[in-house]
């Protein structure tokens, strides 16, 4: 028996609700379905007949913008791990700016096991990023490489949480802050984002 493919006005449904919930979440995070609903234009019932509840909205929410970064994480192909790990940052740093609310969603403790499960890409692509720094001398070596990426991990997700993502040198505090947990000096990074300024000067779009 084939499976029917969704009706368009299903999808279009579907995808309404997701950018409401963008949109009322970015004003009140503790915005309710009928919020949502109302702000999609569409009824609680209509709602519910593509989201159980808010918090499989929410986790929809988050899952959306964990395939936009692991979209991210496969375009960065630097050979200098230096290079790749500064560049994933930024990029990383630039999407997390556009799409605050899945961000901010992604960093709440409550939905943790579904983010790390979501960004488990992300999160592989990082530890090889470690593993590769470590061996060719580029990164800090005192350190096991999974203790490593776990730290450049909760480094990121602090200055995520504690910085505005409008302000000027945001991304530039990002890089160099992940920089500096993998081992570089503050000249060593200054020497690398003067030659590769491309680095940090503004968003960069990721894959469709």
């Amino acid at each position: 028996m084939t499976t029917r493919a969704p009706r368009r006005d299903a999808v279009e449904n579907r995808a309404g609700i997701l950018d409401a919930a963008r949109s009322a979440l970015s004003v009140d995070p503790y915005a309710s379905v009928d919020v949502i609903a109302r702000s999609a234009g569409l009824s609680r019932r209509t709602l519910y007949g593509h989201f159980d509840d808010r918090e499989a909205l929410i986790r929809e929410l988050i899952s959306t913008g964990a395939q936009r970064f692991n979209a991210i994480a496969e375009s960065v192909t630097d050979a200098d791990a230096r290079l790749a790990l500064a560049r994933l940052t930024a990029r990383l740093w630039h999407e997390a700016a556009h799409v605050q609310v899945a961000a901010a969603l992604a960093l709440d403790e409550a939905h943790v096991q579904h983010t790390a499960d979501a960004l488990a890409p992300l999160r592989r692509t990082v530890a090889a990023l470690v593993r590769r720094g470590q061996d060719d001398g580029s990164f800090r070596s005192d350190l096991a490489a999974p203790t490593l990426a776990r730290l450049i991990e909760e480094i990121a997700r602090t200055v995520i949480s504690r910085t505005d993502a409008a302000s000027t040198g945001a991304a530039n505090l990002a890089v160099r802050a992940v920089l500096s947990i993998a081992g570089l000096s503050w000249r060593e990074t200054d020497e690398l984002l003067a030659a590769h300024p491309d680095i940090v000067t503004g968003p960069t779009e990721a894959p469709a």
